[in-house]
């Protein structure tokens, strides 16, 4: 039964990508097979989620794979964000010639980068996972200028040359890791499998460990967009078609900080929480500080959204370091992030369509040009604002508490105040943005059609885990706390 679900988890996305290639003139079949299937890997997740609420053990195939709480909790995230973005990207209607090439690699990558994403939260050995979040890199780079521009092409290869760095210093640190343990005699047949190495962690040496965990931070941290290591994530985020966007803000960054929490508590097992928990807290109130003062300035909406991100990940970052508590805060926060910024990326593709332009300046009137869409737009800023009753607000509040038990009084309060810098902006340059007569030239009014009740759907899911959190969500989070503290 493991099996069967996994195959069902990873599948829809390989298969998807897989006739992208095999069939190219057959651009729209493929893509209405690949919205038709993707649902299954949200279902196969939401399967796997419930067998653990339930009581059950992880989902365990072979001895590479194994789904606990976290797993499952990531797994359902990127499953739900892929199943939007393959929804909303170009291919369902019938093209010739540049559209249908394009249709087609959108098809090939978009499922390619999901599937490896699926796969770097499912392993249980840490050097596939890091092999995965390393071909995550590439399958999302060579989308990024699906539009070919001169900026497209710019911030692409500016991604894939500084993601591939930071990956390659989170690599220094799996091996160092690997040597560590080998040095102790024990057999290394699964001396980088998860299960494995939290038993040996108390055994390992700590100067190694204190070593191999600052390469790890700096790896994976490139690839979460925490600072100094963010200078990839606006350009490439701004420039990705929205769909890619979506995914790149909603659940990459949240693959690279699980990553980076895994190893958080293998590293913990053999120093104790001190030295992992202060570098992750100034390094996320340092990401925390970018991210929001940098909303102030911003003149483009899709970069709006990608400093919107670095803050939100410096958010969860903080979160790590504040013991249990944080943890469970950060990992909700993580979840209302991605259902809020995918919607909120998805729909700038939507302005942008329309208006043909990323400037806040040039796109005045989305309210009256496109009121669904600006609607929405406006309800998702306002989310990813922490206003409630939406989840990142209790999530927020869930933080500042964490930080308020663990005796981090000043620095909760200079979040507290950094996280008002970044509600203002995102209110004043949405208020920009909707407000007002659009120009000349753009057609005013909009068809409503069923992507419409799509999109809204994760906002009603934001609001309803704000006002009453499900006992499966909650379950769900805490097992996966408990995992992260075997």
């Amino acid at each position: 039964m493991d099996a069967l679900l996994f195959a069902l988890l990873v599948a829809p996305p390989v298969v998807a990508a897989a006739l992208a290639v095999l069939a190219p003139r057959a651009t729209v079949l493929v893509s209405r097979l690949n919205v038709a299937t993707m649902p299954i890997s949200v279902a196969a997740a939401l399967w796997l989620a419930a067998g653990l609420v339930a009581g059950g053990p992880p989902a365990v195939v072979g001895t590479t794979w194994r789904i606990d709480a976290l797993s499952a909790m990531l797994a359902l995230l990127v499953s739900v964000v892929s199943t939007l973005a393959v929804w909303m990207g170009p291919g369902l209607a019938p093209g010739a010639g540049p559209a249908r090439a394009e249709a087609r690699l959108f098809r090939v990558y978009t499922n390619m980068f999901a599937a490896t994403m699926l796969l770097a939260v499912t392993a249980d050995n840490l050097g596939v996972m890091w092999v995965a979040i390393e071909a995550s890199t590439v399958t999302s780079a060579l989308l990024i200028p699906l539009h070919r521009t001169k900026a497209s092409v710019e911030a692409s290869w500016k991604y894939l040359l500084i993601g591939s760095v930071g990956i390659a210093l989170a690599l220094t640190g799996t091996v160092l890791t690997f040597v560590d343990y080998a040095s102790t005699g024990a057999t290394v047949d699964l001396a980088l499998n998860w299960t494995t190495l939290v038993t040996a962690a108390p055994g390992l040496h700590p100067e190694v460990a204190r070593l191999a965990f600052v390469f790890l931070l700096v790896g994976f941290g490139t690839k979460a967009g925490l600072v100094p290591m963010h200078t990839w994530l606006p350009d490439a985020h701004s420039e990705a078609p929205a769909p890619l966007s979506a995914m790149m803000s909603g659940v990459l960054l949240a693959v690279a900080l699980y990553a980076l929490a895994r190893w958080k508590t293998l590293v913990d097992l053999t120093l104790g929480t001190t030295f992992t928990e202060t570098l992750l807290l100034i390094v996320g109130v340092a990401t925390i500080a970018l991210g929001s003062l940098s909303l102030v300035t911003q003149r483009d909406y899709k970069r709006l959204l990608a400093y919107s991100s670095i803050e939100h990940v410096g958010l969860a970052c903080f979160g790590l370091a504040l013991g249990a508590p944080g943890l469970f805060a950060a990992l909700f926060h993580v979840t209302g992030h991605a259902l809020a910024k995918s919607v909120a990326f998805l729909l700038s593709g939507r302005i942008l369509l329309r208006y043909g332009t990323h400037e806040i300046a040039a796109a005045p009137g989305v309210a009256e040009a496109l009121p669904a869409t600006g609607g929405l737009f406006a309800i998702s800023v306002l989310a990813l604002g922490g206003l409630p009753p939406f989840g990142l607000f209790l999530s927020e509040m869930l933080l500042v508490r964490a930080g308020w038990i663990a005796g981090r009084e000043i620095l909760t309060g200079v979040v507290l105040v950094l996280l008002l810098v970044a509600f203002g902006s995102l209110v004043h340059h949405t208020q920009r943005l909707l407000l007002g007569a659009p120009p000349a030239g753009v057609s005013v009014g909009e068809r409503v059609t069923w992507t419409t009740a799509v999109l809204a759907l994760p906002l009603v899911a934001l609001a309803w885990i704000g006002v009453s959190m499900p006992s499966g969500l909650r379950h769900l989070l805490t097992q996966a706390v408990e995992a992260l503290h075997p």
